[in-house]
């Protein structure tokens, strides 16, 4: 049973609590309640499709947060074989928030990069919430660097509400930092993909996500700016979150549509969080196949088809 319910979510919340009462009641006796707990099944499977087919730009907002939803290192475990860390950026100290390192994909060699939020309270507080300080995006240039000596394909995974805007974050340069890490995603002529899975939040996050093919799961969000901080600024409170998320067009559908991405990925019915591991490996599919195209594209070919790309959008 999901752990963790969101406000759009109580329906939902009541028909599970039901089938848990109904499984409690069932055990240790003679009781077969199998079909009715069958038919409140069904009953979820359709809130599940009906909920989550019409959902609102500030309930994607929420999906996009939820805890459960897939962490980078839950696809780092999934996806990947002898994934090894490299840590440091070889100037100030290493972060939590943004790791990467070397990985077999596939049978493919590569090098994966990615913002992770942390899993449960001590995990969140040892990578700050997802939110990467400067020497984050100075390792994640580092990474590019040596993805591009030996002709490696890079893979980065994005799921952060921004970049750490800490007094110590700034006086060691964030903004640059950021800067150079996006430079560098454009100079570089090995391969580069993109997922964005949950929260794609401000500068913070256009640092991993500029690539060949930067893609969306169907429930992420990628903004300037977070709804809460845009109806501050607008209506100088944060209860207009809504009607921000409505005018900032940030759902995966609008990116498309907008041709920021280039592919949104389908998510489980009731969102990623209710199935991880098909998630990932949905993510995984999609992610060979286009990495099977860019392998087979000249160096040149990738540095015209990013210029290309980024120049013409808007």
């Amino acid at each position: 049973m999901i752990k963790h319910f969101l406000s759009f979510e109580k329906q939902i919340s009541d028909l599970e609590g039901k089938i848990e009462e109904l499984r409690h009641l069932s055990s240790g006796t003679d009781i077969n309640i199998a079909e009715e707990i069958g038919k409140l099944q069904g009953a979820v499977s359709e809130e599940l499709k009906s909920t989550y087919s019409q959902l609102t730009p500030w309930q994607k907002v929420q999906v996009s947060r939820h805890p459960d939803r897939p962490h980078f290192q839950d696809i780092a475990k999934q996806l990947f074989e002898n994934y090894t860390p490299l840590s440091g950026d070889r100037n100030f100290s290493d972060d939590n928030a943004l790791t990467g390192g070397t990985a077999m994909f596939r049978g493919k060699s590569i090098i994966a990069i990615g913002i992770d939020k942390g899993k449960n309270t001590n995990d969140r507080i040892l990578k700050n919430f997802g939110m990467a300080r400067p020497e984050g995006y100075r390792k994640a240039v580092r990474l590019m660097e040596l993805a591009d000596k030996f002709l490696i394909p890079i893979i980065m995974f994005v799921d952060t509400a921004g970049a750490y805007p800490g007094q110590g974050a700034e006086q060691r340069g964030q903004a640059e930092a950021i800067a150079r890490c996006i430079q560098k995603s454009l100079e570089i002529k090995v391969p580069t993909i993109s997922i964005i899975t949950g929260e794609g939040g401000s500068g913070g996050a256009v640092a991993l996500a500029v690539a060949n093919n930067t893609l969306m799961l169907e429930h992420a969000i990628y903004s300037v700016i977070s709804p809460e901080g845009c109806s501050s600024i607008l209506w100088r409170s944060a209860d207009h979150a809504d009607r921000a998320a409505e005018a900032l067009r940030l759902t995966a559908q609008d990116m498309k549509k907008f041709k920021v991405i280039d592919e949104v990925i389908p998510e489980p019915i009731g969102g990623a969080h209710r199935n991880a591991e098909m998630a990932i490996n949905a993510m995984g599919d999609i992610l060979e196949k286009r990495l099977d195209i860019l392998l087979s594209t000249s160096r040149d070919e990738i540095i015209k088809q990013k210029e290309e790309k980024y120049l013409n959008i808007g």
